[in-house]
């Protein structure tokens, strides 16, 4: 029988791990980001949360959910802050993790190895169904992947992309309900189809 002493325990919740949130826009990425770090602030674990200082939409200085919760953070220009700024942090969450540069994936592996708790959220894709920055790269390394899912508002069924329904095509466009919806893979379709239909 495996002996699990209160040494090895303690040990193995130490470990570090990199868990990653990710879906379409509205689909309650950050409010499960949100949901994880304030357990473990409840269980007095050292915590801090980052997100990129260009996502200003809500507050310069908290990430905050499409349903209003929100939680301290730390807005920051690159990755590499996250790593210098990680000192005696048990957990550290990141927001918005697709406006990141691509070496954000070494900084989680690094938090990681010092066996830190990294807590990912971020869209998979851009409006265009293109892998998102450096999240495909955090999903193939990731510990523990949730996909979560927004409602289709075309059909009701589960969304897939976040459609973008302003004439924009810079690849970063902060916004919100007044310029994505998200939509199943079906309705997508439909929409890309009469977007070309409208073009001819």
């Amino acid at each position: 029988m495996a002996d699990f002493s209160e040494d090895k325990v303690i040990e193995t919740q130490r470990r570090g791990r990199i868990e990653v949130i990710c879906g379409s826009m509205f689909s309650g990425k950050t409010e499960e980001l949100i949901r994880r770090m304030k357990r473990a602030q409840f269980a007095r674990q050292r915590v801090e949360i980052f997100k990129p200082a260009i996502d200003t939409r809500y507050s310069i200085e908290e990430v905050v959910s499409h349903d209003s919760n929100s939680i301290a953070s730390t807005p920051v220009d690159s990755s590499a802050s996250i790593l210098l700024l990680s000192t005696d942090i048990e957990v550290v969450g990141i927001d918005e993790a697709q406006f990141f540069d691509d070496g954000l994936v070494e900084v989680c592996n690094e938090l990681a190895k010092r066996g830190v708790r990294v807590i990912v959220a971020g869209l998979d894709m851009d409006y265009k169904c293109v892998p998102f920055g450096p999240m495909p790269a955090l999903l193939a390394i990731a510990d523990e992947v949730s996909k979560v899912h927004a409602i289709c508002v075309r059909c009701g069924n589960l969304a897939y992309v976040s459609h973008r329904t302003v004439d924009n095509d810079k690849r970063v466009l902060l916004g919100e309900k007044m310029e994505y919806e998200p939509l199943c893979r079906v309705c997508y379709e439909k929409a890309m189809a009469s977007k070309e239909a409208e073009l001819r």
